[in-house]
């Protein structure tokens, strides 16, 4: 079996949004985009999947947080910029500037474009 057909564990994150035959789903680009990152930072060994399971739990328990799971990636990208964070891989202040890059490069971006970070009228 390669590389490419072994499946990570993150796949079985509880609440993960699946397809009617199982395999996961994503709302849009950026949350596939954030999957993959944690998938990588963990097969690289930056944090372990107990670490990983906690800070999701965490962000998914959260007060305020949807009932129906409809926040579920924007859990997971906080529960990966707090490991990050806590791993000393990058600084709060860091990545929270780097989230509202992409916010601005977003909405500087036409409609059907791709959004890089480039279009951030701040750069």
């Amino acid at each position: 079996m390669s590389a490419c057909e072994t499946m990570s564990p993150l796949v079985q994150s509880p609440g993960l949004p699946r397809s009617p035959e199982g395999e996961p789903v994503f709302p849009e680009p950026w949350a596939a985009e954030a999957f993959g990152m944690t998938v990588h930072l963990h097969e690289r060994g930056v944090f372990s999947w107990s670490e990983w399971a906690a800070a999701l739990t965490q962000q998914v328990h959260a007060p305020g947080r949807s009932a129906d799971g409809s926040d579920y990636f924007d859990c997971w990208v906080e529960a990966l910029c707090a490991l990050l964070s806590e791993k000393g891989v990058a600084d709060a202040e860091t990545l929270n500037a780097l989230q509202h890059s992409w916010q601005r490069a977003a909405e500087a971006t036409p409609h059907g474009q791709v959004i890089v970070l480039s279009n951030d009228p701040c750069r």
